[in-house]
């Protein structure tokens, strides 16, 4: 697979093929359009084509080429908001539905491998959530005590984490969590829904929406898919310009992959309780280094920021591996490094579901905070039932237009954020001349009342286009891991040339105004 959303490289994508393709080239008409084959596209897809649904489903580049190929595939019911706080943000009873729909999401995914007969190399383990002093022993405690109140009682607290060098204190051990290869899973799930029926448009840039009864998605080329149904899976959605991206925030987050001896590191999830935290996996049998028959991948994330909003952001790396080799010194070389964007909503829950202000015929999945595999697998499960007609107990609490009046401290805290960023207009460049752009890099410059990015490729030709993004006008900044522009705003990402490559922005950079 293409490295389509960054330069790094996730392990995912090494000798994954998905199903054969092609753009769209003619105007159709089907049951449901889905927009977005990452795992929840896909995973929405399937489930739809099972019930006998006529789905049609378009990708602005290969499948599973956006934020899918970029997680470190946990799966997971033990969720980064802690339960003590989703108690105080959606109550005990929404903390037990919450705690119980991403339980059922991997139950989900390990039914469709078992029906699908799907090689993935998923695993059922543990998890552990360790605390490092004594500050963080009594939040432990907290959360023991929260996951008691929703009845999540086989959860137990362990006097000892089952690898000494990670902590001397306590840490919660959550049972029947599982980790799997996403690509692998969703190349399968992909010819799976191509057998069902279902068709798949790749290199199809959807462009505009009309919705009504009958909704419609128009590609960059002008063709349009006419449905009954419109789902919008883009990670963030980018048929809405303001009402969603007010209520989650666009953040980095980076990963390594180390290479460890066989048995040396129990197969497990692990999570630390820093802020921001980091979060550990094992992947049996691959490493891509010298002697990878005897030795596993340990696969550690975290140093997560806003998107558009660090600075030295290949730091991040150097940082996680010092984490690491702190706490796993068994660890040895490092041999993958990648980057991944994850959207944080404020009051800890996903949005899943109708798409608020828009007909009812329109649902949207978005707000995966860490979460994506699962939360992606929900989508699934309760869009199929929505468009279905069928009850489903998690539809209020992932309801897009919901107003939750705990969270409107973090409402506006983030929101205070992105209209900080305006700043960036009368600041003056980070450079004078292109010529001050080394080869490899990009740098803002002033240029009159305007705002340009300038990127200068490996061959020294420095290329030119609008710093301004076109979702809704912040300046982009530089992202030297993954080479791309990135809005601090709203998440939007654009390659070195200025073309997009995550929405919200639909429109590539425009042209350097003379």
């Amino acid at each position: 697979m293409k490295r389509e959303s960054g330069a790094s490289l996730p392990v995912w994508v090494e000798n994954i093929s998905m199903p054969v393709t092609s753009p769209l080239q003619d105007n159709i008409r089907c049951d449901v359009c889905i927009v977005g084959a990452g795992i929840a596209g896909v995973t929405t897809a399937y489930l739809l084509a099972k019930e006998g649904r006529d789905v049609v489903l378009l990708e602005a580049k290969e499948i599973g080429g956006g934020e899918t190929s970029r997680t470190t595939a946990h799966l997971s019911n033990a969720l980064d908001e802690r339960f003590d706080e989703l108690i105080r943000l959606h109550g005990e009873d929404g903390a037990r539905l919450a705690a119980q729909s991403h339980g059922k999401a991997i139950d989900k995914i390990e039914e469709i491998i078992k029906d699908e007969k799907i090689d993935c190399d998923f695993a059922r383990v543990d998890g552990y959530l360790f605390a490092t002093d004594n500050k963080q022993q009594d939040d432990l405690m907290k959360e023991l005590e929260a996951l008691q109140k929703i009845g999540w009682l086989d959860v137990v607290l362990r006097k000892r984490s089952p690898l000494s060098t990670l902590t001397e204190f306590p840490c919660l051990q959550y049972p029947n969590q599982a980790h799997f290869h996403v690509l692998k899973y969703l190349s399968a799930l992909a010819n799976a829904f191509i057998k069902a029926g279902g068709r798949i448009f790749t290199k199809t840039k959807v462009e505009r929406f009309e919705t009504g009864p009958v909704v419609s998605a128009v590609s960059k080329e002008g063709h349009a898919v006419a449905a009954n149904h419109l789902v919008v899976t883009t990670n963030t959605p980018i048929n809405d310009m303001v009402t969603m991206h007010t209520k989650q925030a666009p953040y980095r987050t980076y990963a390594i992959g180390l290479a460890v001896r066989q048995g040396e590191v129990p197969d497990a999830l692990y999570w630390d309780m820093e802020d921001p935290y980091h979060y550990v996996r094992l992947m049996k049998g691959k490493t891509g280094g010298e002697n990878a028959e005897d030795l596993d991948l340990l696969i550690v994330g975290g140093e997560d920021h806003k998107t558009g909003q660090g600075d030295h952001l290949s730091e991040r790396f150097e940082a996680l591996e010092r984490w690491t080799r702190k706490h796993f010194p068994m660890a040895k070389e490092v041999v993958y490094r990648w980057s991944g964007q994850v959207l944080e909503p404020v009051d800890g829950l996903g949005f899943i579901g109708r798409n608020p202000g828009d007909s009812e015929n329109v649902y949207i999945a978005t707000g995966d905070s860490g979460h994506g595999m699962t939360n992606s697998t929900i989508a699934g499960m309760l869009i199929t039932d929505l468009i279905q007609g069928r009850p489903n107990p998690w539809e209020k609490l992932y309801d897009p237009s919901r107003k939750n009046t705990q969270s409107v401290g973090e409402f506006l805290k983030e929101n205070i954020n992105v209209a900080a960023q305006f700043k960036d207009f009368v600041t003056p460049g980070e450079v004078k001349d292109p010529m001050e752009v080394m080869p490899g890099t990009g740098k803002i410059m002033r240029k009159g009342m305007s705002k340009v990015a300038v990127y200068c490729d490996q061959d020294g030709v420095r290329h030119q286009c609008s710093a301004v993004c076109t979702h809704m006008g912040c300046v982009v900044h530089w992202n030297e891991v993954e080479s791309s522009w990135d809005c601090p705003c709203h998440g939007s990402r654009f390659d070195p040339f200025g073309k997009v490559i995550t929405g919200p922005a639909s429109k590539d950079l425009g042209p350097v105004e003379e």
